[in-house]
């Protein structure tokens, strides 16, 4: 994950966000520079501005000011061509439950044009990867929370997105789906893509990630290279998250 690839890009500068006729931005003045090859952790408290960022991103929330680009398009005046490049696993899953598992993965490989040989190639890896070949033709009402995190990211894969991001995307799953999960993570940075991943569980961000930013009341206040934290903060990341957050433990 040491080699960046500097065709694949987020850059977020000066984004801010307000809604509606309110006075208060949820997020203010946030800049990201992130190139391919990378594992980006984003963390911060409940409530701090991490989902208003993400779906600002992808182009769900556009900003009120500030642009956004992924791999030099721009997610407002260029959606369609930005957002064929962001593969997107949301906090909540969000499925349509009365189709199959293979329905819904057809239906989104239709939707961005994926070369059908190229699909079934990663389809099959991925099935095999996270052991749903089995209910893979039943419907996706039948499936556990698991099951349904895991067809979520798959849907999110099946196009190889430049951009990854996952929103909390470990939240209930076991210990073995967990390990899945960040080894998808790690594969897909190495070959040259952004993986974006917003996390609570700040042991796994620690050990995961290439580089962190933290935000708290909709700015950020720290962004460098997890190295760079590793080697100022001896204590660990938890602790001096804590302490930047204005909740320091030892007190």
């Amino acid at each position: 994950m040491e080699d960046k690839n500097s065709n694949v890009s987020l850059v977020v500068s000066n984004c801010s966000k307000k809604y509606g006729t309110s006075k208060v931005y949820s997020t203010k003045n946030i800049n990201l520079d992130i190139h391919g090859g990378d594992i980006f952790g984003f963390i911060g408290p409940n409530g701090a501005g991490k989902s208003t960022c993400i779906k600002s991103i992808i182009g769900l929330l556009p900003p009120t000011e500030g642009t956004i680009s992924v791999c030099g398009r721009d997610i407002v005046k260029n959606p369609k061509e930005a957002k064929a490049l962001i593969g997107y696993v949301p906090d909540h899953y969000a499925l349509y439950e009365n189709l199959t598992g293979k329905q819904f993965i057809d239906y989104i490989v239709d939707i961005y044009g994926v070369d059908k040989n190229l699909a079934k190639e990663r389809i099959e890896k991925y099935l095999t990867l996270f052991e749903l070949k089995d209910a893979y033709d039943k419907k996706i009402n039948t499936y556990s929370h698991g099951m349904k995190q895991k067809i979520t990211i798959i849907s999110a894969l099946v196009h190889n997105p430049k951009l990854w991001i996952l929103d909390e995307p470990l939240t209930g799953l076991d210990p073995t789906s967990i390990y899945q999960v960040k080894q998808c993570m790690i594969e897909h940075a190495k070959a040259g893509n952004i993986v974006f991943f917003s996390s609570h569980i700040i042991e796994v961000v620690e050990k995961l990630c290439t580089r962190i930013a933290i935000i708290k009341k909709g700015e950020i206040i720290y962004d460098d290279s997890m190295a760079n934290t590793t080697k100022n903060h001896k204590k660990g990341l938890e602790d001096f998250y804590m302490e930047l957050i204005g909740e320091n433990v030892n007190e």
